[in-house]
């Protein structure tokens, strides 16, 4: 993997360029490190609470007997268990960057953070609305809380929303990253 570090890699400054027709390489401009982006404190404890947020929503979710029975609660549990794999496997990533030293700037690296990213809080957000739709319809419109888990659907559509808000910094993130080179 080829990630780079202004210390360790630094940038040279181009010297004036020469009078007898020869051309000088302009030198390589890396990405600006922000707290946030993949590699950094920041994005460490991004990643960190998109999967605690993530975990909690699943763990309540399938904790109850009912959730099978609707499509957008079975939705809900897929989204999110993707989601935590997804912030698990980068917050590894975070952490051995940061054991090294080394942040993850490279362009094929951020490329690939921000698509899953992108695709992964997409995922979890559609799911957390269809959870909510269908707990406003259960809980409000039909009065069958009684008889249903109104109360652990709620919290783990409200913990899937707080996964998909840490979500999304990342993603604008890396996105805006590529998109300013």
């Amino acid at each position: 993997m080829n990630v780079s570090h202004p210390s360790v890699h630094p940038v040279e400054v181009a010297p004036l360029p020469p009078t007898d027709g020869r051309v000088i390489v302009p030198p390589i401009v890396r990405m600006k490190v922000i707290q946030g982006m993949p590699g950094t404190i920041g994005g460490l404890g991004l990643r960190f609470f998109q999967f605690a947020y993530a975990v909690v929503s699943l763990v309540v979710m399938s904790t109850t007997s009912d959730f099978p029975s609707v499509t957008a609660f079975c939705y809900l549990v897929a989204a999110v268990a993707l989601q935590s794999l997804w912030s698990l496997s980068l917050a590894i990533l975070d952490i051995h960057a940061l054991l090294v030293g080394r942040t993850l700037q490279n362009y094929r690296v951020v490329s690939l953070f921000s698509i899953g990213d992108g695709v992964t809080s997409t995922l979890t957000f559609a799911a957390a609305c269809a959870s909510a739709g269908i707990t406003v319809l259960i809980g409000n419109d039909l009065g069958l809380c009684a008889q249903n888990h109104c109360k652990q659907f709620e919290t783990a559509t409200a913990f899937a929303f707080l996964s998909w808000f840490t979500a999304l910094p990342s993603f604008l993130l890396n996105f805006w990253s590529l998109s300013s080179r």
